[in-house]
């Protein structure tokens, strides 16, 4: 029977998506109908009453199989066509089912015959998809029509009344089969209702975990015992600089990070380790934690962007003094102008080798004053960003032969290398600072040769990155943590505004400009994410 569609149901059976499951359930039942009555028949005409099917009335018995397989095949097209009445059309399966088992049992000379047993199959089937107290209805029928079959023979045939014990015992297994399937069906479809709800509430939470593990600021890595790494949410892959495929080694992702978990696991390290990874540029606190699941062999790894901290942390102290420094800039480039103007008119009043020195000193310091009071007022209007999307190739084309034109440099001294189909956005003008700045620093660190300075931009995954690379000696380690503080140079005339500028101006465009420690010389990074 259709013992395999109960786990499909739900109780009690109503209209609409649950019903269907009920439908399909009555479906196999009646296929199962379609198979008794074709091997009764079958049986029937090969065999004849040799198995003692149709011992009394072989005639009777054969055409009782043929009504019953078209009964069987009626009610198949009714299930198709007439989609409703659930309760009507399950009540005529077993009525059918009752009075044709009765039937083939008096053509098999009554209850000796076994197919009492038949009965017994159908309000199995019956009780799983019936609802409320319809199933000792059909128990009861079942029983009722039994006892008739057996006092035909008491009273017609004259068999000894000793014969109703079957019949009864036969009667009682109807109640008791019917009541138990019933019952267990009940707790099978509430059991399968609870487990699709706890399903699907464990769908929900694994949604949700996936969505706040997509969104929060700290890379997460979730990794086996052998190092292979079962998850790992974006910020992770953006905060190590690599993006290996699903499954991984945790070697692909770092080998530093390998080596510190490894260290942590065996007890020899902290569960907390500070690194500065090679690819991203990012200085990031690795933090190892036990999963806590079964077993104990899954680790995570939560990746803190330190470098991001010292951002905010920087932010907040120079707010105000940002504030300051632009008003500051303001009433410096009032006196500044006249200072300027009055070595102008000393210059001109009389010449002279002593007045000569005097009035480049006070030059010299005026355009220093007026370089670093440029730098302080771009920096207060940082938030002015009108972005557009800027096709890296042509653009950094023009740039170059406009950069080499203004600062006396040949142009063969910078190559590019970019794809035509990089884009970004980004502000033209913050851009054309940032990288003014990026390429004076490097054609004043490179050997000035043809190639020395080299522009290399590609697009990784969803992200743009853009990388000035020189070949000189680069920046020693003591000194790259203090790259991009203001007020920081290693020029006698320099300011210290311009990586400090230039990085404020990235990340006025939702980019970052970090210092790669990779290569032979210098390599600075415009790392833009697209959205």
């Amino acid at each position: 029977m259709a013992s395999s569609a109960v786990l499909s149901l739900s109780w009690p059976p109503q209209q609409g998506a649950v019903a269907d499951s009920f439908w399909v359930s009555l479906k196999y039942f009646n296929f199962y109908r379609v198979a008794v009555a074709a091997m009764f028949l079958l049986a029937a005409l090969v065999y004849g009453d040799d198995l003692g099917l149709g011992s009394h009335d072989l005639n009777a018995f054969v055409y009782t199989c043929v009504v019953y397989l078209a009964l069987a095949v009626a009610f198949h097209f009714a299930l198709r066509k007439v989609p409703g009445y659930f309760n009507v059309q399950l009540t005529l399966h077993v009525v059918s089912d009752i009075a044709v088992v009765v039937v083939l049992m008096y053509a098999s000379s009554g209850i000796r015959s076994g197919l009492g047993v038949m009965l017994l199959i159908s309000l199995a089937g019956a009780a799983l998809v019936s609802r409320g107290m319809l199933v000792l209805f059909y128990a009861a029928l079942a029983s009722i029509a039994v006892l008739l079959e057996q006092s035909y023979w008491v009273l017609v045939q004259d068999s000894s009344t000793a014969n109703y014990l079957q019949p009864g015992l036969l009667s009682i297994g109807f109640f008791v089969t019917a009541l138990i399937t019933n019952q267990l069906a009940r707790r099978l479809i509430l059991n399968e209702r609870l487990a699709r709800q706890r399903g699907a509430d464990l769908a929900d939470q694994l949604r949700i975990n996936r969505l706040i593990s997509r969104d929060v600021q700290d890379g997460v890595l979730v990794v086996d015992a052998n190092g292979l790494v079962h998850q790992h949410n974006p910020r992770a892959a953006d905060l190590v600089g690599r993006f290996p495929p699903e499954l991984s080694q945790i070697e692909e992702y770092s080998e530093e990070l390998a080596h510190g978990l490894a260290a942590w696991r065996a007890g020899e390290g902290a569960s907390s380790v500070n690194m500065r990874f090679a690819e991203s540029g990012r200085l990031v606190r690795a933090r190892f934690l036990a999963a806590g699941v079964a077993g104990g062999s899954f680790s995570l790894v939560f990746l803190e962007d330190l470098s991001r901290l010292q951002e905010q942390a920087q932010q907040l102290k120079l707010a105000a003094l940002g504030r300051l420094t632009a008003n500051i800039a303001h009433e410096i480039r009032n006196p500044l102008s006249a200072i300027t103007h009055a070595g102008d008119l000393l210059h001109e009043e009389q010449r002279g080798p002593q007045k000569e020195r005097i009035v480049q000193i006070i030059r010299d310091n005026a355009q220093r004053l007026e370089r670093m009071v440029h730098d302080v007022l771009e920096l207060s209007r940082r938030d002015r960003v009108q972005p557009e999307t800027i096709r890296v190739r042509p653009y950094l084309l023009t740039f170059i032969d406009e950069f080499a034109q203004n600062e006396t440099i040949p142009s063969e001294s910078f190559s590019i290398d970019a794809a035509e189909n990089v884009l970004m956005d980004f502000d033209r003008a913050h851009l054309n600072q940032v990288l003014w700045n990026l390429l004076r620093n490097a054609w004043r660190h490179c050997r000035k040769q043809i190639g020395s300075v080299r522009l290399a931009a590609w697009r990784r995954v969803n992200r743009v990155e853009l990388h000035v690379i020189d070949d000189g000696e680069g920046v020693a380690r003591d000194l790259q943590a203090q790259l991009f503080e203001p007020f920081f140079t290693t020029l006698a005339n320099g300011t210290g505004l311009g990586l400090y500028i230039a990085r404020e101006l990235c990340v006025a465009n939702g980019a970052s400009l970090d210092y790669l420690d990779r290569y032979q010389g210098a390599d600075f990074r415009i790392l833009w994410q697209a959205p």
